[in-house]
């Protein structure tokens, strides 16, 4: 049986922005878990992208997490903070500290705010399938609690 999420204090920004870069190490579990939850959310009004320090493979028991509550991310395709198209953020949501200490980097001369939501890493767990799955479900709704929380809580809320 997962463990109950419990709710972290939650940063809101004042505005809420238009585009949200969520970032991670390989930009296969937390960072595209991440933004297929906001696109689902809010992606009638905001602008949602995930990058990588490095590129990983995708993952099944990623795309297994958010195929059980509807979502697909089987067409995400990994990619690193150099492959961006546009580097124009208004805020970064780290979710592991490589990743933190790289957008940290990456925004030193942009008016860029980054946030960092240290999330456990799921790949990490060893065991049964579902043990395994257990581990993804927990990152997978912890990620959906802070997102709705952050992005509701904003001027201009939404779900």
């Amino acid at each position: 049986m997962p463990a109950q999420v419990q709710p972290a204090p939650v940063e809101t920004p004042r505005v809420r922005p238009q585009s949200v870069l969520f970032a991670c190490t390989l930009n296969t579990v937390r960072s595209p878990m991440a933004e297929a939850l906001a696109r689902h959310y809010f992606g009638r009004e905001i602008y949602f992208a995930s990058a990588g320090l490095k590129r990983g493979e995708p993952d099944g028991f990623a795309m297994a997490a958010m195929d059980e509550i509807g979502i697909d991310i089987t067409r995400h395709k990994p990619r690193t903070f150099e492959d961006l198209e546009d580097s124009n953020f208004d805020v970064i949501v780290t979710l592991s500290p490589e990743a933190h200490h790289r957008a940290l980097e990456f925004t030193r001369a942009m008016a860029v705010e980054v946030i960092y939501w240290p999330m456990p890493d799921p790949t990490a767990t060893r065991g049964s399938r579902e043990t395994m799955l257990d581990a993804y479900r927990d990152v997978r709704d912890r990620l959906a609690a802070r997102i709705k929380a952050f992005l509701s809580r904003a001027t201009g809320s939404g779900p």
